[in-house]
């Protein structure tokens, strides 16, 4: 039996692959049109069905092998869907995503059966761990087989398969819609004074002259920020906060529906509790006691914050204060326009020193210094001539880490709004599988703002890093294959590095002949960047409590439609609901990965502050770096959270570094309540999450 066993095992590694070209360099497949999409997906299917009765046959009492063979199949999914995943939202070609979208819908259709299998359920039961890794890989897929059914009855079993599907379908909709929304708004030259000439100069026109843009983030926002004409912003944000139209709304809708009977299928009250059991938070009632914290904490500095821009906009127009009404289309600009005239910064300032090449030179040397890796250029044939390719390799022992795709810039057909970073494949030591990873953005071309550094390049460079340095014995656990509500803390921790004169030096280094950024300069722009800190907390608090509403107990005399829980929650906020908008239609997060988990960018906002103590000494010390290398991205998900923090930090986490952050003064409550629990500072003996 061990002998068939083995035998069994091999061709599940030889189907899925990697038996003998795990270390190779990855490669991504070239899809020149559907039937390719389709005949690959077609074979990934093939091999899963394959690879499941191979599973099925394990011998009683296995060990380590049941892992390794559940792994292989791991594998085999991300080889192809891993790609098509990620081309869903960027190839040129609308057959071609489309060709993804459906591949994703089989293989979600048969994932859902596999996870229902009750002799590959009895399998895991029967395993028995050999150390806290294989104990926490097993956990995980037990939880797996657990979240989709496996224990229900057959009829609940079969709508629980055709919930997923729905769900599935359903997302994918949605941020079709967006990410295909052609809307253009129409301004005069008087109209967009005070908005950078290079960004609409050469834009196309209509028939009564007048420039048409797009509502694209790497548009949309400098319009917000720059045009003196209020009716010109007004325009502008109405257009950005129509995206995905009524039937996204009907949409959303729908998945509220959905995940709501989803979750009823395995007794849950709510589509929160059911996910929120696996995450650090753990129960619906502690992520909002969590958000509760941050409100109290931020309400006060949030309506100080508008005041202050109601009383610019009122010196502004020379209006009496009394009769002076801030709207939601002034506050990106009254915060811009403030922020110049009290710390003289102003973004777009800083787009002459940072060309997106400089940029990008300026990450890598970053890298290089704290985390001891370097990124040589590698070519490949690719899915558009702007995207690149590089290699990652570690300094000191010479060997390749990974691959990182580059695909940096605003086009027709990709995902238009935010960036992000997709895992194509993860690490897997056990094979020596090398990890690949995709960054997506919608920067411009022209150069970069000193936000757009922070907030975009270096946070989704944070979550790439944590793809691409992970060591994880299961591909399963590695990179960001993480608890949701610590996925974002490595993103979030370095956004801060930009701010520091010698971090900023690595780019002067990296391109010599860019005008450079004076460290007075650095210092008032990091006074600047916290100026409305309370009205941007304030908006987060608002989205992640909107999730929870969507997607959590529902209040009997509380509405259940998303738009109306929408206009009243938003409602009730200072600046109020503006009629006509609809921010849900385009709130792509929570139709999709991030729902009833919307939370997590608050809650890893403390843990990344928390983080970043630990380099408070020194940005750029590569003894910390190596440590933090070694101990928080090596580690993937094979170690939870909570864990890693404390073997980082060599204390138990706290939320100390995050409400001297918010408070700008190092005042504020000394511990942040998440339900039962605190994350509590060093005077105090309360338990960490």
């Amino acid at each position: 039996m061990a002998t068939l066993w083995r035998s069994i095992a091999l061709a599940l590694l030889c189907v899925a692959g990697v038996a003998a070209h795990a270390d190779q360099a990855f490669s991504m497949p070239t899809y020149r049109d559907a039937a390719q999409v389709d005949a690959d997906c077609q074979r990934m299917l093939a091999d899963l069905k394959l690879q499941r009765e191979a599973l099925a046959q394990m011998p009683g009492q296995p060990g380590r092998e049941l892992l390794a063979s559940f792994d292989a199949l791991t594998r085999r999914v991300q080889a192809t869907l891993g790609p098509i995943d990620l081309l869903a939202a960027v190839h040129p070609e609308k057959a071609v995503r489309d060709a993804c979208d459906a591949c994703d819908l089989a293989f979600q259709a048969f994932i859902s059966e596999f996870n229902q299998d009750p002799r590959l359920f009895a399998l895991l039961g029967q395993m028995q761990p050999l150390d806290e890794i294989d104990r926490g890989y097993r956990r995980d897929l037990v939880e797996s087989f657990e979240d989709a059914g496996v224990a229900l009855a057959p009829a609940a079993q079969a709508r629980v398969r055709e919930l997923n599907s729905e769900i599935t379908e359903r997302s994918q909709e949605f941020e079709r819609r967006m990410r295909e929304d052609q809307t253009k708004v129409a301004f005069t030259a008087a109209e967009l004074k005070g908005v950078p000439r290079a960004l609409w100069h050469a834009a196309p026109r209509d028939a009564k002259g007048r420039t048409l843009l797009g509502v694209d983030e790497a548009i949309a926002i400098p319009v917000l920020q720059g045009a003196e004409s209020a009716v010109a912003r007004e325009r502008m944000w109405r257009a950005l906060y129509a995206v995905g139209g009524e039937a996204n709304l009907q949409t959303l809708a729908q998945l509220a529906t959905l995940r709501r009977e989803y979750a009823k299928q395995f007794g849950f009250d709510s589509y929160a509790d059911l996910v929120l059991r696996r995450r650090m938070v753990q129960r619906e009632t502690d992520a909002q006691a969590f958000l509760t914290s941050v409100k109290d904490a931020v309400r006060a500095r949030e309506l100080a914050d508008l005041a202050e821009l109601r009383a610019a906009k009122a010196r502004h127009l020379q209006t009496p204060l009394e009769a002076t009404t801030l709207r939601r289309w002034d506050v990106a600009f009254y915060l811009e326009r403030t922020r110049r005239a009290r710390f003289k910064v102003e973004q777009e300032q800083f787009r002459a020193a940072l060309p997106p090449d400089a940029a990008l030179k300026f990450l890598f040397n970053l890298a290089h210094t704290l985390f001891g890796i370097t990124f040589t250029p590698t070519r490949q044939t690719l899915w558009h001539p702007d995207v690149r390719a590089f290699e990652v390799r570690d300094d000191a022992q010479q060997v390749r880490l990974g691959t990182l795709y580059l695909d940096l810039y605003p086009r027709e057909g990709k995902v238009s709004s935010g960036a992000f970073v997709a895992p194509i494949r993860d690490a897997s030591t056990l094979v020596g599988q090398r990890p690949a990873a995709a960054l997506v953005t919608n920067l411009d071309r022209k150069g970069l703002t000193l936000n757009d550094l922070s907030g975009t390049l270096l946070h989704e460079f944070g979550h790439a890093l944590h793809a691409l340095l992970s060591q994880t014995r299961y591909a399963g656990q590695g990179g960001t294959n993480v608890k949701l509500d610590f996925v974002e803390a490595p993103s979030q921790m370095l956004e801060d590095w930009v701010y520091e004169p010698r971090v900023m030096a690595l780019h002067a280094l990296g391109c010599p002949r860019c005008k450079p950024v004076p460290p007075e300069l650095l210092a008032r722009a990091d006074q600047a960047r916290h100026f409305g800190d309370g009205i941007a907390y304030a908006r987060q608090h608002l989205y992640a409590s909107y999730d929870l509403a969507v997607y959590g107990k529902a209040d009997p005399a509380a509405p259940r439609d998303p738009m109306a829980i929408w206009i009243a929650m938003e409602g009730a906020t200072p600046l109020g609901h503006v009629p006509g908008s609809r921010l849900p239609a385009s709130f792509g997060h929570i139709a999709s990965n991030y729902a009833a988990g919307y939370y997590s960018y608050l809650w890893s906002l403390v843990l990344a502050a928390d983080l970043r103590t630990a380099f408070a000494a020194d940005r750029l010390d590569a003894a910390t770096g190596a440590r933090y290398r070694r101990t928080v991205l090596e580690n993937g998900g094979q170690v939870p959270p909570a864990e890693l923090m404390q073997q980082f930090l060599g204390r138990p986490s706290n939320s100390k570094a995050f409400f001297e952050n918010l408070s700008g003064t190092g005042a504020g409550p000394s511990q942040l309540r998440i339900g039962s629990k605190m994350l509590a500072t060093p005077d105090t003996k309360e338990s960490r999450p």
